[in-house]
């Protein structure tokens, strides 16, 4: 099954009657998109209130809550971030990242979870392409 369907199936929207469950939503549902893809480890480098994601060694996803708002912070081409920033009001420059190559993505209603599988899909691949040859062999499904 493809990360996006999973998504669709397992996470689904939060119903309007419950909208403060929302941003819970975004962390579970990010979370489970992540541990979904090969070779993800999970991990809290920085302290028990950052979930960290890493691939090869390399962190690919972190996710967490800073002055009441929860976040997910991808990697992302600088090209795709400003696009997205411009198209999603929910996706900002990466919160204490670089803003070139990371966004942060909070609840809203413009966040669909295909769309959130996307975003965690292609942050997982930018991270595995920068890796040695070798690594990427291991770590790319076939």
């Amino acid at each position: 099954m493809s990360t996006s369907r999973w998504v669709l199936k397992r996470c689904g929207a939060p119903s309007p009657a419950r909208k403060n469950n929302g941003r819970q939503t975004l962390h579970r549902c990010a979370k489970r998109i992540a541990l979904e893809l090969p070779f993800t480890e999970h991990c809290w480098p920085f302290g028990p209130e950052f979930d960290v994601f890493k691939v090869g060694g390399k962190i690919f996803m972190i996710v967490s809550e800073q002055r009441g708002r929860r976040f997910v912070n991808l990697k992302s081409d600088p090209q795709k971030s400003l696009l997205n920033q411009q198209i999603y009001r929910s996706i900002e420059p990466g919160y204490h990242m670089n803003k070139k190559h990371w966004i942060s993505v909070y609840a809203g209603d413009d966040i669909t979870p295909s769309l959130l599988a996307d975003l965690i899909g292609d942050s997982w691949n930018l991270v595995v392409d920068g890796l040695a040859k070798k690594d990427q062999k291991r770590l790319r499904p076939t």
